[in-house]
């Protein structure tokens, strides 16, 4: 983030702008709007600079914006110049005025027209109803605030307000509705104790566009999370600023938290009365511990649900471009985990070793050679194409690719690869496809290949 974005009261505050034109009567308007005293002129005196609380140049000449900025900084005031921003201490966003939320968009001053596409986009995701839902809100919080003094309970409050029926009510436009339903949620907030609410949520391979919307808005919602080390840090930061993340995550041969702890935290936390969302890489119950996660939530009597994510399998051979499925090479795919028990690999090899199957493994980096050895021994080729992917969907995406035999010394070869980071093994016919990647090609994205 470049810059700090703040919403600046200007009531009764005197603000210049210099220039004249249709962009300059725009500004003026747009500060009357807000109730500055707007003092329009068409050149620049330094004397006009007095009890000023903003300067707005607008298609004035460069000697005029040169001397104003110059003037400004000297002053300490802020200054905006329309196309100019070298000579901005504050650049003017495009703006969503839904009274009174207001959503303001700003690329630093460098792409404007980047700035008014995204208003449209956001402008129709944001119906003009919610104005009658802020204002609802407005009114009624100083009434929460005595009524429910815990922080906890407020918070909860609020997020069964905007995301329960009194939000669809005041989006329908329905004032009465949506002030029955307020009550309602007030007094049952009051009545008892609540109970919180876990949710697992699959956070997808990285790519924090792979998200469902169901997992976006659970994130959003949260009053904690507690998620797993291979969640990116993009899709954590899609999280409220105060929501509470603990990360329990596992790292090779060690754990931040034992399982057992991680069951009994989320059953305390849910029991305190949280919204508690349990954030795991890829899906909940894909090599993620979901299922035991629930049986123990079942018997602490906590209410749960289960949101599914896209697997690291799905998610990463599709950013290389690997199939996993293929008529005419693969016509079944088998998911299996690299991790050691007891110093060695527990597999049912000769089921692995199967012609016409895709072999999916996660953790599978630091068992490459004895799983290369092993698949070997049991019937599979030396020349079947494998391909370790690292970092799948993530811009920092590595796909090495060779065969069964020769890509444990490919990745050992590597000097570059982060062993510490996700990896996924694939072996079969189809990895095949990732020697066709061309270099440097982003994760996901062929149209290099298409043109070629």
């Amino acid at each position: 983030m470049r810059a700090l974005p703040l919403f600046h009261d200007l009531r009764d505050r005197l603000c210049l702008v210099i220039g004249q034109g249709e962009i300059a009567a725009r500004k003026a308007a747009a500060l009357r709007a807000v109730g500055a005293n707007v003092r329009m002129a068409s050149g620049f005196d330094a004397g006009d600079l007095a009890g000023t609380a903003l300067v707005v140049v607008a298609e004035a000449p460069e000697t005029i914006a040169h001397a104003a900025c110059d003037a400004c900084r000297a002053r300490g005031i802020p200054i905006n110049a329309v196309d100019r921003p070298a000579y901005c201490t504050v650049t003017w966003p495009a703006i969503i005025d839904r009274d009174p939320v207001t959503i303001a968009i700003g690329t630093g001053g460098t792409a404007p027209l980047l700035a008014a596409r995204l208003r449209t986009r956001i402008e129709q995701a944001v119906p003009h109803t919610v104005a009658v839902l802020a204002a609802i809100a407005e009114r009624w919080r100083p009434l929460v605030k005595r009524q429910l003094p815990d922080t906890a309970d407020r918070r909860h409050f609020w997020q069964r307000f905007f995301t329960g029926a009194v939000a669809q009510a005041a989006l329908a436009g329905d004032r009465a509705g949506a002030q029955r339903h307020a009550i309602a949620l007030l007094a049952n907030s009051r009545a008892r104790p609540r109970l919180g609410h876990v949710h697992l949520v699959g956070a997808g391979p990285g790519d924090p566009e792979l998200l469902t919307l169901r997992a976006l808005r659970l994130i959003q919602s949260a009053e904690i999370i507690v998620h797993d080390r291979l969640v990116a840090t993009e899709v954590l930061d899609l999280a409220s600023r105060e929501a509470r993340r603990i990360d329990v995550g596992k790292r090779r041969a060690t754990a931040c938290m034992p399982q057992a702890q991680i069951n009994a935290l989320l059953v305390r936390l849910a029991r305190e009365g949280a919204r508690v969302v349990r954030l795991k890489g890829g899906d909940p119950f894909m090599f993620g511990r979901g299922g035991e996660e629930i049986e123990a939530l079942i018997a602490a009597g906590v209410p749960f649900d289960v949101t599914p994510g896209v697997t690291a399998a799905l998610g990463c051979a599709a950013y290389a471009g690997i199939p996993l499925t293929h008529r005419d090479h693969a016509h079944s795919c088998v998911f299996v985990t690299g991790h050691r028990r007891d110093g060695r690999l527990d597999l049912n090899w000769r089921m692995l070793a199967q012609p016409g199957q895709t072999i999916a493994i996660y953790m599978g980096v630091h068992a490459l050679p004895e799983l290369s050895r092993q698949l070997q021994g049991h019937g599979l080729s030396a020349t079947l194409p494998a391909a370790l992917i690292v970092d799948g969907t993530r811009p920092s995406q590595r796909v090495l690719a060779g065969t069964l035999a020769d890509l444990p010394a490919i990745v050992a070869a590597d000097q570059q690869l982060d062993r510490s980071a996700p990896g996924l093994v694939i072996v079969g016919e189809v990895a095949a496809a990732a020697r066709r990647m061309p270099a440097g090609a982003r994760p996901g994205s062929f149209a290099r290949i298409a043109a070629e």
